[in-house]
């Protein structure tokens, strides 16, 4: 019965207690951290490749033409009807995708 209870006693390796918690961590990490930094890249990529006349949606679903991009406001403006020539001004974090010339066809 001595034996039991100086066994009981005895404390734990630290690394066996903090290896679970290291591997989470990694798992974390490697599902959600790593491919949320890709998408953020990915999208960072798309807004400094934006040009005049580039057709794009943003994020409020708006579909039109860039006419001019402010860098020094983050800024584009968008046509976004030909027939009244209507205009409207975006954060170009809000453009959420440039639509192809295929896309275009579509209409």
């Amino acid at each position: 019965m001595e034996e039991l209870a100086t066994t009981a006693a005895q404390p734990q390796n630290p690394m066996g207690m903090l290896l679970p918690f290291i591997m989470m961590i990694g798992v974390v990490y490697l599902l959600i951290i790593r491919p949320q930094q890709k998408q953020r890249k990915e999208h960072q990529k798309m807004l400094d490749s934006l040009k005049i006349n580039d057709k794009v949606v943003t994020s409020s679903g708006m579909i039109g033409k860039i006419t001019n991009i402010k860098n020094e406001k983050n800024t584009i403006i968008l046509r976004v009807d030909d027939n009244t020539n209507t205009k409207i001004e975006f954060q170009k974090s809000s453009v959420v995708s440039i639509l192809d010339s295929k896309e275009e066809d579509g209409e």
